[in-house]
């Protein structure tokens, strides 16, 4: 499988669960990683994402939740965009009310 091969969140879900269920099994959760990485056709590091994210979004890992992510990611989109607009009315005001100075003196 090449670099741009998209998982479904199907086969994603199943990984991590075998993951899960089977790292008693091994040394470590890395050698599962490993293995379950090999049957499925994806990298190790792949695979470990997808179970990091996971613990984060079950609460057994300190971080973001995917949710949360998502949500802070379009409330930054959201807020560089009201920027924009506030600068662009910003500007705008400033010339109609140089026009306005400009009208009045003639």
């Amino acid at each position: 499988m090449n670099k741009s091969t998209r998982y479904s969140p199907e086969v994603r879900e199943r990984a991590v669960r075998m993951v899960l269920e089977h790292q008693g099994g091994y040394e470590s959760q890395w050698a599962a990683m490993v293995s379950v990485a090999w049957k499925l056709g994806c990298t190790a590091e792949t695979l470990r994402k997808w179970v990091r994210r996971a613990e984060r979004d079950a609460g057994l890992r300190p971080g973001v939740k995917s949710e949360e992510g998502e949500r802070l990611k379009a409330l930054e989109r959201e807020n560089r965009e009201l920027r924009r607009a506030n600068e662009i009315l910003r500007k705008a005001a400033a010339f109609f009310a140089q026009a306005e100075l400009d009208r009045r003196g003639t």
